[in-house]
């Protein structure tokens, strides 16, 4: 996910007022409620956090990691993309791609999914959203009690793809890098899937 920084300079009359925050910061039903906020926009302890333009890797990955992930779904999951994940009154991520439970899914106008449904959490990391792709929103997953991770990466001089796969260890609350896929995706957990990575090339 790219973000930008919620706070933007204000231009001549007429442009575009972003909200301000109230004193005790933003809660998440004043992200699903509040009107006219850019798409995607996420909250990260009570701070909105607005998405930049994407590289064409970003879109890219998501779209061949959601179609090989629903080409191996079990009946009782569901594979979505760019939606929000209710974690808790300050903190409403937005993974890049997401595996629910498939009775999470309950309408085509829902939002956004509670933690407690969702299975796997994926980010694709942008340059100017690093820190918080790598450290910040994974370490809110774990602590959440997300059982399975993967962070997406560009790497090398020929910008392949590289996918970390991270497990939950549920009694410290943190991931544990089970492996790291560059050509192909196959792996056993939480269900047996096999993607190639090199497709991105033909996309």
């Amino acid at each position: 996910m790219t973000a930008e920084p919620t706070t933007r300079p204000q231009s001549e009359a007429g442009a575009q007022r972003w909200p301000q925050p109230p004193q005790d910061g933003w809660t998440v039903n004043d992200l699903l409620t509040l009107p006219d906020l850019p798409p995607h926009t996420e909250m990260i302890d009570g701070s909105l956090v607005f998405v930049s333009p994407q590289r064409r890797f970003h879109s890219a990955m998501i779209f061949l990691l959601r179609t090989g992930l629903r080409a191996a779904v079990p009946p009782e999951w569901k594979v979505d993309s760019e939606m929000a994940v209710v974690i808790d009154r300050r903190n409403c991520p937005e993974p890049d791609v997401l595996v629910v439970r498939a009775d999470a899914v309950t309408s085509r106008t829902q939002t956004s999914y509670p933690v407690a449904d969702v299975l796997l959490a994926i980010e694709v990391v942008s340059p100017d959203s690093e820190s918080l792709d790598r450290d910040t929103k994974p370490h809110k997953y774990a602590a959440a009690g997300i059982e399975h991770f993967w962070l997406v990466e560009m790497e090398g001089e020929d910008d392949h793809a590289v996918v970390r796969v991270y497990e939950l260890d549920p009694v410290a609350k943190t991931y544990t890098c089970t492996g790291m896929h560059r050509d192909r995706l196959d792996i056993s957990a939480p269900f047996p899937i096999d993607i190639d990575l090199t497709a991105i090339d033909e996309m």
